[in-house]
């Protein structure tokens, strides 16, 4: 990362990246509160209004400690695609910019991060493992079962590829495997940069999975006691169709299993426990992958502490 920011000359924008429960949000409210800075959501669930609790959008408490902008947002009868929200969070950087305010963009999803400051390439190069593994899947289960697995990991793409064209299926899978978004999602964004890399200040955080998985496991517990069983029943009462994103977020599908008998509650809860861990293992493939270059830091507080340090370094 090029660091040309001296103390009175603020960054055109701070991005923080990383995984699930990894402290982003609680990083992004410091800086924004010593910084003078609007927080604006770079998460592609917690963008949906339904879905307060299961995607842990700020509080109401931090609401009023700093401007928050692209939370909850959007109904969840709707997609929210790259293309949709790099134009909505140019429209948030720079209605912060007009109020003298320092943007600072944080959420989980990569994809975004990515498309904001260098655009999209049609497709990134998928790892030769990932593609090698997927044509051995292809020779040994055949194009029906997986077009079952692609319509499990990625229902957008499953809907629009025939269950027998093994080509097709194959490269679906391996891409939603190497880069976690879906290929309907590469294929319709067309973004330009927003912002260039050597005007902003980027940080990864990223703690040791002895420290996310358990933070993993007890923000999910919290979310229980606050009133994910209901939320998702309130959704599945929508009627919505289950390929939307807001259906798959983390947690909803393992709450309706619940809901309707299919699971008993600790089971319900285990389960999404352990997909969202899952969740977190691909996002931490993405950060090294498309974000090495980043300033990597281990917590929230180191991530407060580095940005204030370089903003202080002539």
């Amino acid at each position: 990362m090029t660091h040309r920011h001296t103390k009175g000359n603020r960054p055109k924008a701070i991005l923080i990246a990383g995984p699930t429960a990894s402290g982003k949000s609680a990083a992004a409210l410091l800086l924004a509160e010593r910084l003078r800075g609007t927080i604006i959501n770079a998460d592609s669930m917690q963008v949906y209004r339904e879905l307060r609790i299961l995607t842990a959008r700020p509080a109401e408490a931090d609401l009023v400690r700093a401007p928050h902008r692209l939370y909850g947002t959007i109904p969840a009868a709707e997609a929210c695609s790259v293309g949709r929200w790099i134009e909505a969070a140019a429209g948030a950087i720079g209605e912060a910019e007009g109020e003298g305010r320092v943007p600072v963009l944080t959420g989980g999803t990569g994809l975004y991060f990515k498309a904001l400051g260098d655009g999209l390439a049609p497709v990134p190069d998928i790892p030769l493992e990932i593609r090698k593994y997927w044509r051995d899947v292809a020779a040994r289960i055949g194009a029906e079962n997986l077009h079952r697995e692609l319509a499990v990991r990625d229902p957008a793409m499953a809907v629009r590829l025939n269950p027998t064209d093994t080509q097709r299926l194959v490269r679906a899978l391996e891409v939603i495997d190497a880069t976690s978004v879906s290929l309907a999602e590469w294929q319709g964004a067309s973004a330009a940069p927003v912002l260039a890399p050597d005007s902003v200040l980027r940080l990864v955080i990223a703690p040791e999975r002895e420290a996310l998985y358990p933070a993993i496991d007890a923000r999910f517990d919290a979310m229980i006691q606050s009133g994910a069983v209901e939320e998702v029943r309130m959704l599945l009462a929508l009627g919505l169709d289950p390929g939307l994103p807001a259906m798959r977020a983390h947690g909803v599908r393992e709450v309706a299993d619940y809901l309707s008998g299919l699971s008993g509650r600790t089971e319900a809860i285990a389960k999404a426990k352990a997909e969202t861990r899952r969740y977190a293992k691909r996002q931490m493939t993405w950060l090294r992958r498309f974000m090495g270059d980043w300033d990597w830091v281990p917590d929230a507080g180191a991530a407060v502490d580095a940005t204030l340090a370089r903003l202080a370094t002539p």
